[in-house]
């Protein structure tokens, strides 16, 4: 029979020996911790409009503790990634002694993408496509996906919505203003009809909604997609495209001067007010962006402003084309719910299927939905490509 000072011993003993590993376990803890991180380097090209995302701390160490990447972006326009081969010696890295006549994805000296992250879904959906004959080449896309999406919003002011309600342009539903007639919207704009017309006395002018440019900005050529599908009652079939077109240029004459970037046209829209911008276009990942970053300056205009959500609206879509193993990896990092929260409630992007792996709720903006289920396919390159070039001839 053990007596009661064996015991105690014994006892003794055993919680020196949890202490013990415990500090041993804590000590190689710390030292992991501390230890490189051994991720593999691979090259994405990418698009605008999503630059602060992708530099964020949080996010680049999930994908180098959980994934084992290292990502390196390089910046690429739209358009370029058609007319020239997406490869890094383009922007002046990788192998620059080879010369340009040799430029090639097909060329195994060049130094090559693992993926591309377009800002643009009819991109995606070109890239994927056989080359033209005056087009680069380009690589064999394994998979992708529509990864960070955001909807074309109005933004306009608590005065102005409250107009177009009496209107019956808006409607305002769970807290949410929709413009349920959009139509008649555009017909106003058309007819040159005032603010002073609708009652609104303290706005000077003519209706109109700011815009970026859509023959040189990709965001305004994503809106006049929007207005053209609008027009056609989502017919976008060539006789109605044609039928079209002609009202769709009026409209942009009547548009006036436009900003080429997006982030100007927001921070226009912020600074000088309701009275020089009534209604502008734009994401709606800017005023959750703002939010995060600029909560002063939210929080001096976010009882005044107002979201409108056209019915329908359409997606501008950052999209992932992959091109090895590497970037299937890259791509499938998107599913990873942490990653997909800090998309949404630090940036603004909506991400994942449909209702998404978020709540709108969790954020300080109110006035958005917590899904968009109101929406018009995107445009195929050949139509926005018929936009552009009938816009750019004002003749």
């Amino acid at each position: 029979m053990i007596n009661k000072k064996t015991g105690t011993i014994a006892l003794i003993v055993l919680v020196v020996i949890i202490v013990i590993s415990l500090i041993i376990s804590i000590i190689s803890n710390s030292n992991d911790d501390k230890k490189p991180l051994t991720s593999k380097t691979i090259y994405v090209a990418t698009g605008g409009g999503k630059e602060d995302f992708i530099a964020d701390e949080e996010v680049n160490n999930i994908l180098k503790k959980e994934y084992k990447l290292n990502v390196v972006y390089d910046s690429w326009s739209n358009g370029k990634t058609i007319t020239k081969p997406l490869v890094r010696e383009f922007i002046g890295e990788g192998n620059t002694s080879i010369p340009e006549s040799e430029w090639s994805v097909d060329n195994d000296s060049c130094s090559k993408y693992d993926a591309l992250f377009t800002s643009d879904e009819r991109f995606y959906n070109y890239y994927k496509l056989p080359p033209k004959e005056d087009e680069a080449s380009r690589y064999t896309v394994l998979d992708g996906s529509l990864t960070l999406n955001t909807p074309i919003v109005i933004y306009s002011w608590k005065d102005v919505a409250d107009t177009l309600i009496k209107e019956n342009i808006v409607t305002l539903e769970d807290n949410v203003y929709y413009i349920t007639d959009m139509n008649k919207l555009l017909n106003y704009i058309l007819e040159d009809k005032s603010w002073q017309d609708l009652g609104l006395d303290k706005i000077y002018g003519k209706i109109n909604i700011a815009s970026t440019d859509p023959v040189t900005s990709s965001p305004g050529a994503t809106y006049y997609g929007l207005l053209l599908s609008t027009m056609t009652g989502g017919d976008l079939s060539n006789e109605q495209v044609q039928a079209n077109l002609p009202k769709l240029k009026e409209f942009y004459k009547k548009s006036g001067y436009m900003n080429n970037t997006p982030a100007d046209l927001f921070e226009l829209y912020l600074r000088t007010g309701e009275g020089a911008y009534p209604m502008i276009v734009d994401y709606e990942k800017s005023i959750v962006d703002l939010a995060n970053s600029d909560k002063e300056a939210y929080d001096a205009i976010k009882d005044k402003i107002v979201i409108l959500y056209p019915r329908p609206t359409i997606w501008n879509s950052h999209c992932i084309a992959t091109f090895t193993e590497d970037g299937n990896t890259y791509l499938k990092a998107f599913n990873n719910k942490k990653i997909q929260n800090i998309a949404w409630s630090k940036y603004g992007f909506r991400v994942g299927t449909t209702g998404g792996n978020y709540d709108v709720s969790k954020t300080s903006v109110t006035g958005i939905p917590q899904e968009i289920t109101s929406v018009t396919s995107g445009l195929k390159m050949d139509t926005y490509n018929e936009i552009i070039n009938y816009l750019s001839n004002m003749n």
